[in-house]
């Protein structure tokens, strides 16, 4: 249990620090702020690769958006599109590139603040 005051637990940014802050966070949000975004990179980071594997896995998203998703994280170099010409039918995967590998301290920290989040509401 904590104790003090909302005094002692706010942190302090100066105006600059403050405006900086907002402005890495609305660019992190631009890119990871739809409401599937995350969703897909935690099938994808999870070994989820191929576009109808992907969409049984997150339930309720519709091909076109998935579509539009994968495209999104593809230009943001978070996944990439790898095309298996040598077989029948041709096969298509999306495989998280080693840049996505920084988002996953950031999805593990989204994660547990939503499993404690619930617990606190639910008690």
């Amino acid at each position: 249990m904590k104790t003090g005051t909302m005094e002692e637990e706010k942190i302090v940014y100066s105006r600059p620090q403050c405006s900086t802050h907002l402005a890495a966070t609305e660019d992190a949000l631009y890119v990871l702020g739809g409401r599937w975004t995350i969703r897909v990179m935690i099938a994808i980071l999870g070994g989820h690769t191929r576009f109808n594997e992907l969409q049984r896995t997150i339930k309720g998203i519709s091909a076109r958006v998935l579509s539009s998703e994968l495209k999104k994280l593809e230009v943001n170099h978070l996944v990439e599109r790898t095309v298996i010409t040598d077989q029948k039918p041709v096969l298509v995967e999306y495989v998280p590139t080693e840049y996505s590998e920084s988002l996953k301290d950031v999805i593990a920290a989204l994660a547990d603040w939503g499993s404690k989040h619930k617990k606190k509401i639910t008690a």
